[in-house]
């Protein structure tokens, strides 16, 4: 069975009403991302940060997924799908994705401040001060913030690597290591790039597709099931 490798960045996620990353304005929800995404941030000030991610799981919670999470777990019908996200919700799984490797976490569970290995799922939206791991240490989520390492990224380009087909989605091609992630698909596999603005990419032989995801993904996923089901 053909792999079909698929990365995704903020813009899927957009269309199910989630806020990017980073708006043009460089802020996160109206927060400068040094007040709320590094460890230097959550040392100042744990309260504050610890209420932010509340608030953002509170919004991936009352999310729903979108035309175009759902046609990429329609392709696990006729091909080895795994995708590899940059965004901290749960879209894909909900959208019906059985192989979902997360770079940057996933808010919906907890994680040690001592080892950010002993990760929990998270009842409800509301992760509270005082709620402590095993070791003692306060819970917070469990997200890579700048300055963190990306535990999943060496996996991330051997999956990469051993790509058939390779689908870039929602990205700008902005936030590293995982930009790199592109270099790993070798140079003779078809890859495409769905965007309504498409970044510049320096790697070669990839298909444009200008469109938000709920359209370019949907049409790209019929098209790739109709030529597995030709092949019958």
């Amino acid at each position: 069975m053909k792999k079909i490798v698929v990365l995704t960045g903020a813009g899927i996620s957009a269309e199910s009403g989630l806020q990017t990353f980073r708006d043009s304005d460089g802020l996160w929800e109206g927060y400068n991302i040094e007040d709320v995404a590094t460890p230097e941030a959550w040392q100042r000030d744990p309260v504050l940060v610890q209420n932010f991610y509340n608030m953002r799981r509170k919004a991936v919670l009352e999310a729903k997924p979108n035309a175009a999470h759902i046609a990429l777990a329609k392709l696990e019908q006729q091909y080895d799908v795994t995708i590899i996200t940059q965004n901290i919700d749960d879209l894909h799984e909900r959208g019906g994705s059985t192989h979902v490797v997360h770079l940057h976490g996933v808010i919906t569970r907890s994680q040690s401040s001592l080892n950010p290995n002993l990760t929990y799922p998270i009842e409800g939206w509301e992760l509270k001060m005082g709620e402590l791991c095993e070791l003692g240490s306060q819970l917070r989520a469990h997200v890579v913030w700048f300055g963190e390492a990306v535990p999943m990224i060496e996996e991330a380009a051997r999956i990469c690597s051993q790509a058939d087909i390779f689908i870039l989605v929602g990205t700008s091609l902005n936030v590293y290591p995982a930009a790199g992630l592109i270099h790993y698909v070798p140079n003779d596999v078809p890859k495409f790039i769905i965007d309504p603005k498409i970044p510049p990419i320096t790697a070669s032989n990839f298909t444009r597709i200008e469109a938000r995801a709920t359209e370019g993904v949907v049409l790209l996923v019929n098209e790739l099931v109709s030529e597995r089901m030709s092949e019958y």
